[in-house]
């Protein structure tokens, strides 16, 4: 593929992309400055704000569609100058970022609709508003920036408007805990973004994407791998992939709303966004592909396994997140055609996986804010419209036809039995297993929250449901989740042609599409049925006695007791070290010469006594010592 792009010229309607940062932005602005004053309307601000940026973004994606090479490109100002390192504030709306700009506007104005009547009860609604539509700017520049650098301020911009929104209740100690977690282990990920940045400006001496892009195939192999590996770091970090996913799972202990948005348009299909917009320097070198393929598979099953054991709705839907981003680093691993075919199934996810969080937060919603599925059970008969289109989220989840699951996941599956060697096995049968897994841990979720007996305690008279300022976002969302697989696969991957390229020469996989669609839905069955015969009837209320499997499921695989022993423990040792090191060492070095040079003074000052004899004498003294060496000299005495 040719990466050399031709940008036109930004006129007319496209010459004010801009606005689509601008608006949420500024909204924020007012709502966090004028503080109370806003109480009153400033959630109607919050939804209105974004409720515009879609529907401009809509009309430059028309707009964009009469352009003959698809891209525009806009230079604001020179945000960096300095020596050989010129950065412009710059935007690109090509076929890529639009994509991401209606997922990100247009799923978010719905749920920010459903915030409205979520957080009625808040007192801090107009601020959480705030920090949602900053949230939502920081994540449009992210996939609007038309080099890594702007790309990066959106990145770090998105990074602390998720520490804002998953704290947002701080007076919990789990949300404050949780909120920093998130913020570290991120910036762990950023880290590596970073420094990829810094390899290609000194490098190529430059961080436009159209200049690294072109320069990239003269670069020395390890290079290529070395930048590589740092932006799979700070894509793994934002998009919460192996070995940075603890922190997704604690972001629940933000408002639902904030689930929703996190896990399903903006902040985890970051890293996603990221790798597919640097195709051009993972399609270098295969290893690289390899790594990233080896991420998303060891990922998505982790996902399930983890995600199989868990009792919390919103932790289970956490790390099904967890799972299902996997596929599409997956898918992105793979490189050529699949690069779409992630972005495909990114954007259906987009639709079932904001539907099923703000299905789990309709659910607290009449539960008094129980997350515990094991004391749930029967709400169909009470909270229909939350259990249908919860439904459809679940069936289009677990990748059953003809939902959109099954028409973005599956040629995931199919993609990856394409590879030319034995690998083919590996990653195609990960990508199956898990297809199974899928249907078993979300069917036992579906199951236990709204089908067999009710169990819940004894503080719960009747279970209702939402006000329609919750459920009218459902019934949209659960509409997406039937259709958007279907009416998305095709249209979006010509769509994504210029930026991602062709399908490219695949290789013939080594099952036929026919046997894979047939081992997957089959898998899908008997997961789905298992979980359906296991579970109809309730589960027991009390953790019980399991397994090694199911032990080490229930403690994350033991991934954050890993971390806490090689890297926790020893970094607040060293920082201890270095502590006392500082408090001792450095600090006691620069005492110890302070107090030296005080003493000394003050000894020296003791000589200074005001006597005149006491001068004549030091006078007297200093002379003979000068005669008596002059004569020693002479006389031979020294040599």
């Amino acid at each position: 593929m040719e990466h050399s792009v031709e940008y036109a010229h930004a006129t007319g309607l496209l010459g004010s992309v801009w606005l689509l940062v601008a608006i949420p932005l500024v909204s924020a602005a007012i709502l966090l400055l004028l503080g109370r004053r806003a109480d009153r309307w400033g959630h109607w601000l919050g939804v209105a704000s974004i409720g515009v940026t879609f529907a401009l973004g809509l009309s430059y994606f028309f707009g964009l569609r009469g352009l003959e090479n698809r891209s525009v490109e806009l230079s604001l100002w020179d945000f960096i100058a300095v020596g050989n390192l010129h950065v412009d504030f710059g935007l690109l709306f090509d076929p890529l970022a639009a994509v991401f700009v209606l997922l990100i506007t247009g799923v978010g104005f719905l749920i920010h609709v459903y915030a409205v009547g979520y957080m009625s009860h808040d007192a801090g609604r107009r601020r959480f508003f705030g920090f949602f539509n900053l949230f939502v700017a920081a994540m449009l520049l992210l996939v609007l920036g038309n080099n890594y650098v702007m790309l990066y301020v959106g990145w770090e911009g998105v990074g602390l408007a998720s520490y804002l929104l998953i704290s947002f209740w701080n007076d919990r100690p789990s949300a404050a805990t949780a909120g920093k977690k998130a913020f570290l282990m991120n910036r762990v990920g950023d880290a590596g973004l970073a420094i990829a940045i810094f390899i290609m400006f000194a490098t190529l001496g430059s961080t436009q994407f159209e200049d690294v892009f072109n320069g990239a195939g003269q670069l020395a192999g390890s290079t290529v791998l070395v930048m590589g590996l740092l932006l799979l770091l700070g894509a793994a970090g934002k998009s919460g992939q192996f070995p940075l996913q603890a922190w997704l799972p604690d972001a629940m202990e933000g408002p639902t709303p904030v689930s929703a948005l996190i896990h399903a348009a903006t902040m985890v299909t970051a890293g996603v966004y990221l790798i597919a917009r640097s195709n051009p320097i993972f399609s270098l070198d295969p290893t690289l592909q390899t790594v990233v393929v080896s991420v998303g598979a060891l990922t998505l099953l982790m996902g399930c396994i983890i995600g199989a054991a868990k009792d919390d709705i919103k932790r289970v839907l956490a790390w099904s997140t967890v799972s299902q981003i996997g596929y599409m680093f997956l898918g992105v691993g793979l490189g050529g055609g699949a690069y779409a075919l992630a972005i495909i199934h990114l954007l259906a996810h987009g639709f079932f996986k904001a539907n099923m969080f703000l299905g789990a937060g309709s659910v607290m919603h009449g539960m008094k804010d129980q997350v515990d599925i094991r004391r749930f059970g029967a709400l169909s008969k009470h909270m229909k419209i939350t259990w249908i289109t919860f439904g459809l989220g679940w069936l289009a989840i677990i990748g059953m036809w003809p939902f959109s699951g099954f028409f973005t996941k599956e040629p995931i599956i199919v993609a990856a039995f394409e590879r030319d060697d034995w690998t083919a096995w590996l990653y195609g049968g990960a990508a199956l297993l898990g297809a199974g897994l899928t249907a078993f841990y979300m069917t036992r979720l579906f199951v236990l929250t709204f089908h067999g007996p009710k169990r819940w305690t004894e503080d719960i008279d009747h279970p209702h449901e939402s006000p329609p300022v919750m459920t009218v976002p459902l019934i949209l969302l659960g509409l997406g989740s039937v259709a958007a697989g279907a009416l998305m696969a095709t249209p979006v991957a010509d769509w994504l042609t210029p930026v991602l390229g062709g399908h490219g020469e695949a290789h013939e996989p080594v099952l036929s599409h026919t046997v894979i669609t047939v081992l997957s839905l089959g898998l899908t069955v008997l997961g789905a049925g298992l979980a359906w015969v296991l579970f109809r009837n309730g589960t027991a209320l009390q953790e019980q006695p399991a397994g090694p499997v199911v032990r080490a499921a229930r403690r994350n695989l033991y991934t954050d007791a890993f971390n806490e022993t090689v890297f926790e423990k020893p970094g607040i040792f060293l920082t201890r070290a270095l502590v006392f090191l500082d408090n001792r060492g450095i600090d006691g070095l620069v005492n110890a010469l302070a107090a030296a040079v005080g003493g000394g003074s003050g000894r020296l000052r003791r000589l200074q006594t005001g006597f005149v004899r006491s001068y004549a004498m030091s006078m007297l003294t200093g002379a003979v010592l000068v005669v008596a060496a002059f004569l020693a000299v002479q006389l031979g005495w020294l040599a």
